[in-house]
């Protein structure tokens, strides 16, 4: 009789974006700022639920942040599950920069923002309400936690609700990019990314991004 290792079974990972904010929609950076859904975030999370009503689901994690709870509790709902909070699963800490449009953050801190521009990922952000990490810093923060999850799930299928720049470490992670480079792919709010956690050699491999055809009529890129 054959036996089967439970713990060499590979993990599924639904990585999911919180829906959409007021913020989102203006183009203001948000970081570790508490900004809740919006009336079309809101819509989004329902829709999202409905989504993911059939599937496989044993687990579901959100960072502490309330507009990615609120996502991922829309979807336990629907499944009778509850939420699971997991603080590591937070955006970028942004500093000083949280809180402002684009336009306002080249005005006030023009060396940080050249800096944030040219992709320096050890730069430091100015000290604002929050603490400010680089970007090297939270991949490690964003990565590590995505993959210990993992790790301690084998077997299982567990949807992470995060934020826009935990899903971009988790597609340079799979995709092996370096951290130096442009980001040229979409992150939209409330879409369904899937990666595959294989415990064999602790890698990530991405399986579908971008899924977002449950969300009619707009989707929105940018800003965590």
């Amino acid at each position: 009789m054959t036996t089967t290792n439970a713990s060499a079974a590979p993990t599924e990972l639904l990585l999911i974006r919180h829906g959409e904010t007021a913020w989102n929609a203006e183009r203001r950076l948000q970081g570790h700022l508490d900004i809740p859904l919006n009336d079309e975030g809101e819509r989004q999370a329902a829709l999202l639920a409905g989504a993911l009503a059939g599937e496989p689901l044993d687990l579901i994690i959100a960072s502490d942040l309330r507009r990615a709870h609120q996502t991922a509790q829309a979807v336990a709902d629907r499944r009778g599950l509850t939420v699971a909070i997991d603080p590591a699963l937070r955006e970028r800490g942004y500093g000083g920069f949280e809180g402002l449009l684009y336009s306002e953050i080249e005005e006030r801190f023009p060396r940080e923002f050249a800096a944030w521009q040219a992709r320096d990922v050890d730069a430091q952000l100015p000290p604002g309400r929050n603490v400010g990490e680089s970007f090297r810093s939270f991949f490690d923060r964003a990565t590590g936690a995505i993959l210990a999850l993992a790790a301690d799930n084998p077997g299982k299928t567990i949807a992470l609700v995060a934020h826009g720049g935990v899903l971009e470490c988790a597609y340079r992670l799979a995709r092996g990019l370096p951290l130096e480079t442009p980001r040229d792919f979409k992150v939209y709010n409330a879409s369904i990314n899937r990666f595959r956690f294989d415990p064999a050699d602790r890698s990530l491999v991405l399986d579908s991004w971008g899924e977002v055809d449950h969300l009619r009529p707009a989707v929105l890129d940018e800003l965590p």
